[in-house]
């Protein structure tokens, strides 16, 4: 669905290039995630996919036409959350969305559905001025959803949320995952992406240091360990190579005698491998 070959570029006035030389592509119906601390370049890459912002250097492909030649047929298709809130705050959550909704040439009938699954229909006649932050980000939310778009981008999307309320952005978007839709995060909150992507590539400063599944990062930058709780007094930790673990006969001898309370694999976090790959700590 979106192929980025080179990209590059550099605000006026900036001395160094904000990204550099970013390769990456997004399939159809893939939850993407770019993963990095503020100042990483995150935002900008989506700004420039939804051409908010010219004159990069490189190639990126839509739906296999260049991005430069799409016209306004390509707002159709998308759909932007933005990370900070952005609405008419004398206008009411409902006018606000029916405004944003005139924009397409869909005829859009779904608003208070969305309002519902959000948890904003008791408030949908309420000035927005009067909405709390994690109130105007799930409107945010519901605005890029409006017009059922083929690709979300989807700026930290469950910042300033409670976890209620932040679990219900996250299983809409797998549910719109599932339905095939397209869908580019950018956060910093490793949890989440570790939770919501299909693949994630970590960005410090620009540059693109690694681009794989959550679960390939974190076995390869992990220790090859398990960690185990017994039930000695005062409770014990141990820890014990994974190699050949059914041949070590201390693990073996906890595990017959049903002295093991808790036992996990010593998996790398996002986190931990985001900080080992970039020596940087997210911020």
């Amino acid at each position: 669905m979106l192929q980025v070959e080179q990209l590059s570029f550099r605000y006026r006035n900036n001395a160094k290039d904000t990204l550099q030389d970013l390769n990456f592509s997004i399939a159809k119906g893939e939850i993407f995630g770019f993963l990095g601390p503020s100042g990483s370049g995150k935002s900008t890459t989506q700004k420039i996919l939804y051409k908010l912002l010219q004159g990069y250097r490189g190639n990126i492909i839509f739906d296999h036409r260049p991005l430069d030649q799409w016209g306004r047929a390509f707002y159709e298709r998308i759909g932007v959350s933005f990370e900070l809130p952005n609405h008419y705050i004398k206008l009411t959550a409902k006018e606000n969305l029916r405004f944003f909704a005139s924009f397409y040439n869909k005829k859009i009938e779904n608003i208070t559905y969305w309002l519902e699954r959000l948890g904003l229909a008791e408030d949908a006649d309420k000035l927005v001025s009067d909405f709390s932050k994690g109130m105007k980000m799930r409107l945010n939310f519901v605005r890029a959803l409006l017009h059922d778009p083929d690709v979300l981008f989807l700026d930290e999307p469950t910042s300033g949320l409670d976890p209620i309320n932040a679990n219900k952005i996250k299983q809409i978007i797998w549910e719109l995952r599932d339905q095939g839709k397209t869908i580019f995060i950018t956060t910093h909150n490793m949890f989440d992406a570790d939770q919501l992507c299909n693949r994630v590539a970590l960005l410090h400063k620009g540059v693109i240091m690694a681009l794989d599944t959550p679960s390939n990062l974190k076995l390869q930058h992990g220790i090859k360990n398990v960690h185990i709780t017994t039930t000695t007094e005062p409770l014990k930790e141990q820890v014990f190579p994974l190699h050949d673990l059914s041949k070590n006969h201390n693990f073996k001898e906890l595990l017959n005698n049903n002295q093991i309370i808790t036992i996990h694999s010593q998996e790398a976090t996002l986190e931990q491998v985001f900080i080992k790959v970039t020596g940087d700590q997210l911020v």
